[in-house]
Order: C-alpha cells, then sequence, then structure tokens
C-alpha cells in the first residue's frame, strides 16, 4: 500500500509541478478553481505523503489497516469540502444563500483535514495556534480587555474561513500559487542538475587556503544555494551530506560541523538576489520594487556571513586547526568553471528578467528553462534527462507542502479579519512597549521566533508580517526596514529551539545531538540577531533608505567591529587564548558602540581600538618569549 502511496504522490506532485509552470507562463486559468482544487490536491499529496502508516509503522495489519482508513476518511472530507465549496460559491458571491447545517459540518470536516495535516506536516504549533483562533472567533466575547470581540456564531466564521477567500482559499494561495511555486519548482530543478555540488566544489577550492577549509566552504555554498532555494530543510540536507563529514574530518565537534551548516543554510534565506522567493512575496506585500529590496538586503547579509566566516575561524583557532596542506586541496580544472554556468546562468538570467520589468514569476519560467538547458553540460543529466521529469515531481511535493502551510495561515488571517485580532494584537504591543522603539522591537523578534518555528521561510514570514507588522510601523519604522526585519528573525527561527529544523535536519549527518548543534548554530549565528537591530536604528545600512555616507561608513566601521570583538569573545580566542575579563569587556564593548548614542560609540570604539592593540602586543610578546 505504502508502494501505491508513493505512485499518487509521485503523479499529483507531477501535476501541480505542470500547473505551476503553466500558471507562470500563462496566468492563471480560472481563479475559484485553482485555488480551492490546489489547496485539494496539496492536502491529498500530504496526506499520502505523511500517511499513519509511515508515520507510525507497525507490524500489526489491524493498526495498519486502521491508520489506512483515518487517511482514506481525511481524503473523503476534503474532496467532499472543495466540491461543496465550488458548487455553492456563485450563490455565496450572490448574498442570497442560505448556510444550512450540511454546510457547516462540510466546511469544519475540511478545516479539520488542513488542521490535521498541518500537524503532520509542521507539528503542533502552527496547527494549535491555527485551532486557537477559531476558538477565539467562537468564544472571545467573553474575554477581557481588547481581547474582546463582538461575538461571532459559527456560520459567521465559516462565512470567513471556509466559504469565502478570506480565509484559507485567500490572497495568500494566489500570490503562492502564481509566485512562489514556478521558484520551488527552480530550485528543484538547479538541484537535479547537480550545480549544487560544483559550487561546493569551487567553494572548497577558494577557501582552502583558510582555517576553517570545508567549514568555510559550507558558508560559501550554503549562500550560493540557499538563496535560491526555498527550503531551510533542503539547503541543509543537500549541502550537508558533502560538507559536515568533510568538516568533522578537519577535526571538528560534530554538533559544530552540523551547527556550521545549519547556520549557513538558514542564512541563504535573506541573502540577494532571490532569498529564498521571499523578496518577491515582499515587493507583492509592500509594494516596493524587488530591486530596491535586494539593495537594501545586501550588506545585512554579507554582515551574516562574515560573522560565521570569522566564528569558523575563531573555534579552529581555538582547536589548533591550521589550514589544508596545499598538495591536499582541491584543483579547479576548466571543466569545474564550465560547469559553473549551470548555477550562475539562472541567477543571472533572474535578474536580467527583472530589470527588463518582467513579473518575478516570468523571471522565475525563464530561469528554470535556463536552469535546465544549462544542466545538460553535465554529462550525468546528459545520460539521463529523466532526472528532470524527477525533479518536477519533487518540486511539486515540496509546492504541496507550503501550500499546507499556507492554507492554515489562511484560517488565522480570516479569523483576524473578522474579528479585528490583529489590529487588538498591534494595540496590545504598543501598550505593553508605549514608544519605546527598542522594547516594541524585542517583542517582535521574540513572536517572530514563536510564530516561524517549524515553519517554511515563505509561510514564516507571511504569518509574522500579517500578525506583527502593523504594530512597529505605528512607531514610525520604514515599512521596508520592518519587513526585513521580519525576515531576519523568522528565518532564524529555523535554528531557534525547541523546534530549530534546521539543527534537526543537520544532526542526523552529522551524528550529534539535535539540541547540542541548535546550540552551536545560535552562538555562531548570534551576531544575525542582533543585525535586524542595527538596520533599525541605522538606515543608511540598507543602501536605500535615509542613505548618508557618513552615517553608513559609521555602522559599517562600528558593526565589523562589534562582530570582532562579540566573536571572538564567544570563542575565547583572538590572536591567543582570551582570559574571561577580556571576553566580557569585548561583549560589553561590543553593544556600547552599537548603541544609539554618538558619544557612547565614539568612546567604546575608542576603547575597543586600545583593548585590540594592547591584547595584541601582549599576544606578540608571549609568542617572542616562547
Amino acid at each position: 500500500m505504502i508502494k501505491v502511496s508513493d505512485s499518487i504522490v509521485w503523479v499529483l506532485s507531477f501535476c501541480i509541478a505542470l500547473v505551476a509552470v503553466y500558471t507562470a507562463a500563462f496566468g492563471i486559468v480560472d481563479e475559484i478553481y485553482q485555488r480551492s482544487i490546489t489547496v485539494a490536491v496539496s492536502l491529498i499529496v500530504a496526506i499520502f505523503g505523511s500517511s499513519l502508516a509511515k508515520l507510525y509503522q507497525t507490524e500489526d495489519q489491524q493498526i495498519k489497516f486502521g491508520q489506512w482508513a483515518i487517511d482514506f476518511v481525511l481524503i473523503f472530507l476534503i474532496v467532499l469540502s472543495i466540491v461543496w465549496f465550488s458548487s455553492v460559491y456563485d450563490e455565496l458571491e450572490s448574498g442570497l444563500y442560505s448556510f444550512l447545517p450540511d454546510d457547516l459540518a462540510v466546511g469544519c470536516g475540511g478545516l479539520l483535514v488542513v488542521l490535521e495535516m498541518t500537524r503532520r506536516c509542521y507539528g503542533w504549533p502552527l496547527a494549535f495556534f491555527a485551532l486557537l483562533t477559531i476558538i477565539y472567533a467562537l468564544f472571545g466575547a467573553d474575554l477581557p480587555w481588547i481581547f474582546a470581540h463582538g461575538g461571532y456564531d459559527l456560520e459567521s466564521v465559516m462565512r470567513t474561513v471556509w466559504y469565502s477567500f478570506d480565509g484559507v482559499f485567500g490572497f495568500i494561495v494566489i500570490i503562492v500559487l502564481s509566485l512562489i511555486f514556478i521558484f520551488i519548482i527552480f530550485g528543484a530543478m538547479l538541484e537535479a542538475t547537480g550545480a549544487g555540488s560544483t559550487l561546493l566544489k569551487i567553494a572548497i577550492s577558494l577557501t582552502g587556503p583558510l582555517r576553517g577549509g570545508p567549514a568555510h566552504a559550507a558558508i560559501a555554498a550554503s549562500g550560493f544555494f540557499g538563496t535560491v532555494s526555498g527550503s531551510v530543510t533542503a539547503n541543509v540536507v543537500g549541502t550537508g551530506v558533502f560538507t559536515i563529514p568533510m568538516i568533522k574530518a578537519r577535526g571538528f565537534r560534530s554538533s559544530f560541523a552540523g551547527g556550521v551548516e545549519a547556520a549557513a543554510s538558514s542564512g541563504g534565506q535573506f541573502m540577494p538576489p532571490v532569498m529564498g522567493a521571499v523578496a518577491f512575496v515582499m515587493a507583492d506585500f509592500t509594494g516596493i520594487p524587488y530591486v530596491i529590496i535586494i539593495a537594501a538586503a545586501v550588506m545585512p547579509a554579507l554582515f551574516y556571513y562574515g560573522s560565521l566566516f570569522i566564528a569558523v575561524w575563531v573555534e579552529a583557532a581555538r582547536l589548533g586547526i591550521t589550514s589544508i596542506p596545499k598538495e591536499e586541496r582541491e584543483v579547479l580544472v576548466r571543466e569545474d568553471w564550465i560547469k559553473s554556468l549551470m548555477f550562475f546562468v539562472p541567477v543571472v538570467v533572474i535578474i536580467g528578467v527583472l530589470i527588463t520589468g518582467r513579473s518575478p514569476a516570468a523571471a522565475g519560467l525563464w530561469a528554470t528553462v535556463a536552469g535546465v538547458v544549462m544542466g545538460f553540460i553535465n554529462p550525468i543529466v546528459r545520460k539521463r534527462p529523466r532526472i528532470f521529469i524527477d525533479a518536477l515531481a519533487k518540486g511539486g511535493e515540496q509546492c504541496a507542502r507550503i501550500m499546507v502551510a499556507v492554507a492554515a495561515i489562511g484560517i488565522i488571517v480570516g479569523v483576524m479579519n473578522l474579528t479585528g485580532l490583529g489590529i487588538r494584537f498591534s494595540n496590545m504591543v504598543l501598550a505593553f512597549a508605549g514608544t519605546n522603539l527598542f522594547f516594541a522591537l524585542l517583542l517582535m523578534a521574540l513572536a517572530s521566533l514563536v510564530l516561524g518555528m517549524g515553519l517554511p521561510t515563505i509561510p514564516a514570514y507571511i504569518i509574522i508580517i500579517i500578525i506583527m507588522g502593523g504594530a512597529i510601523e505605528k512607531l514610525g519604522v520604514p515599512k521596508m526596514l520592518v519587513h526585513l526585519f521580519v525576515v531576519y528573525f523568522g528565518v532564524l527561527s529555523a535554528i531557534t529551539p525547541p523546534v530549530a529544523i534546521a539543527a534537526y535536519a543537520a544532526a542526523p549527518i552529522a551524528n550529534s545531538n539535535p539540541m547540542k548543534t541548535a546550540i552551536q548554530a545560535i552562538k555562531l549565528s548570534f551576531v544575525g540577531f542582533i543585525i535586524p537591530f542595527v538596520l533599525i536604528y541605522n538606515p543608511s545600512l540598507s543602501l536605500v533608505y535615509n542613505f548618508e555616507v557618513i552615517a553608513f561608513v559609521s555602522v559599517v566601521i562600528r558593526l565589523a567591529l562589534a562582530i570582532w570583538l562579540m566573536t571572538t569573545a564567544l570563542g575565547g580566542v583572538d590572536r591567543a587564548p582570551l582570559p574571561l575579563y577580556s571576553r566580557i569587556l569585548r561583549i560589553t564593548l561590543g553593544v556600547i558602540i552599537l548603541l544609539n548614542f554618538v558619544e557612547a560609540q565614539i568612546a567604546g570604539v575608542i576603547a575597543s581600538i586600545i583593548l585590540l592593540y594592547v591584547e595584541y602586543r601582549r599576544a606578540k610578546l608571549t609568542i617572542i618569549s616562547k
């Protein structure tokens, strides 16, 4: 039965991929049916792909039969509810339709399937939150303070959440369907060509002279490939199977090797030019041109990856690991540079198509075509072109899983629109924070880490910005900077316990404990939690908002110095092992030079330079005396 279910998943996923390609080329065919059918097919793919028989494998045939029976009931419910929705939609739009108990029962069945598949695919957090919003809509009238609403019965909730385009089948579905699916397909096709392994080989060669060696290569390769991949876990697994064993072989701990890959793969989601496709969703949400968004994202992303490079260098110095001997380094040949075109040409195509004024969907489509064409550079692809067919199916399955999360988010958005929960949440944040921007940002960061746990980047970004974005904008922060702030913490939730999906993906490859891997990833990415705050208070770092040369140079120098101070303090090593007082002092000075007070910044920079000079002289004298 499992083999049959796998075949069904393959066929339906392949169909989803074909529809995604067609939609990118010719647009939406029929909005009503395409929304509802895509959600239905995605849920069916998820049911077969995450069937109870697979999740809870057992030899007991009676239990297996019961598990399959439950799954088929779910399939029946989703098919029935989608057909029912499509048949009554026209009457619903006219406003003349009177709800019957059957309508409510069928709609509840559909919601049950959405919640259950969200639980299976993404765990309890998102599913529970969606369920909680439904409960809030039904019973929130009895709550105190700003949480109370006017009161809604089951019919009102179902009208909004299931039988309209404000809930499960809302605007987010059409954004993902018309814009994001094609980039997921593009990432799958690019992976199939072997572009990732070629990138890794080039990265290993270029980083060979550095202490970190393979660890630095993992950072570079994951950053490059992560920008076109809409999935952190796919990036971790795709590059981690090569990089993590090599990192361990150089003498790094297992948990550190997994942490490097988790941190680097996560960062690819905010690395231009594609940013895991979230840049295009952000452009759609904000109305800000794509080129402006990626320009604003460049410097923060470079600082994030720079901090990872420094953290690896520090760890290598602490462990006494030296660079790879020249004779053992990877040697690049002409064929490697030719194969690199499999990655770089499609990325250039994306940028080129967007610069000409075409839509992001068109850019994704032509990049996919370019990826397929350039893929034939690889002799393995030429011998087995069917690899692209399998890649389509794999990409379609990833699309289906994304749509499951989007359907659950649709429940939350529908309830928020119905009850005004979003406005209440914003008011609550403002009530707690008052006019204190830092406190409001801190609340937003914590909420983003919680709301983003276990979710792919795009659903995480959407749900966080819908719930939290309005609160910070009311404090006068530019919209684009708020959205970049949300993207950072939504992405970093992938390495934040207790869920930490990137760490859980890397841990089995590294043979390490997932929590230890997550802690290492957080330690490596520590600066990533600071950069969004620096961006808000220093908008010149975005290059496009309130840009001033002096302010830009100031923040670049201060942030670079703070990164060095904090990273060496956490690692306990600079040119020599650091005593405890020096580590505490470095972290303190790192914070001071980033404060929004000019006097503190100047004093902190001067003190930091003096500290670094004194410790450099002391380390030099120690080496000479030895």
